[in-house]
């Protein structure tokens, strides 16, 4: 740890975690050791939330880690989406293919009005 500055007002919380190697795999182990810098009072609250659980901290950290990867999966995912739908309407703009914003306003109102709500 020659390369952390150590800060008297945080708490360092280090795990060390095992990974298994797949069958047919060398029969070694891989560890991780993953040191995480925090203030006492959050580490302290987190413990005793683990604790209270029964689960142990560290299947707790693997499972928000897993969580927050997954969530900017999805994340990354939707913004791709939408930038290729909203690729898809501009090059169909270009190509003469859109609607004006009176066109649009226009389709609506009678769509609006054969469904007997709002009229203009």
């Amino acid at each position: 740890m020659s390369d952390i500055s150590l800060d008297k007002n945080f708490i360092y919380f280090v795990y060390t975690f095992s990974l298994r190697c797949p069958r047919g795999a060398a029969d070694m182990a891989k560890e991780t050791v993953f040191t995480m810098k925090m203030e006492k009072d959050l580490r302290d609250e987190f413990m005793a939330e683990a604790k209270a659980a029964d689960r142990p901290a560290s299947q707790v950290v693997r499972e928000l880690m897993r969580e927050f990867i997954q969530r900017q999966r999805e994340a990354r995912e939707y913004e791709s989406y939408i930038h290729h739908k909203v690729q898809l309407a501009r090059d169909s703009v270009k190509r003469g293919q859109g609607l004006s914003h009176e066109e649009v306003e226009a389709v609506f109102t009678a769509r609006r009005k054969a469904m007997g709500g709002e009229h203009d």
